[in-house]
């Protein structure tokens, strides 16, 4: 298992429909998120920036992620989702969340 940590911005006058997009996340989604090895998946918020940690379970991380873009469920959330938020600098190409590395962690 590996765990995730990622933010993003969020546009402050979308806020509150992205929670209430998140109060009841549809279900297709919610599988597709489970389909692709997630779990204990959590977003949090402050300040306008999202932090998202989620633990990945399966052994191919790119392949996974790859499934879940290619889902039109998915591709239809993300186009909701994606004028809500703004990016975050820096990030890797080819990122919309700006993945953080883990420096500590205790069970």
């Amino acid at each position: 298992m590996k765990r995730f940590g990622q933010v993003i911005g969020v546009k402050p006058e979308a806020f509150n429909e992205y929670v209430k997009y998140h109060a009841n996340v549809w279900p297709d989604v919610l599988a597709m998120i489970s389909k692709c090895n997630i779990r204990n998946y959590s977003i949090f918020h402050r300040d306008n920036v999202l932090f998202a940690y989620f633990e990945y379970h399966g052994d191919d991380f790119a392949a996974d992620m790859a499934k879940m873009a290619a889902d039109p469920t998915t591709q239809k959330w993300w186009d909701i989702m994606m004028p809500m938020q703004t990016p975050l600098e820096p990030r890797a190409e080819g990122e919309w969340w700006a993945t953080m590395d883990e420096v500590f962690h205790t069970d």
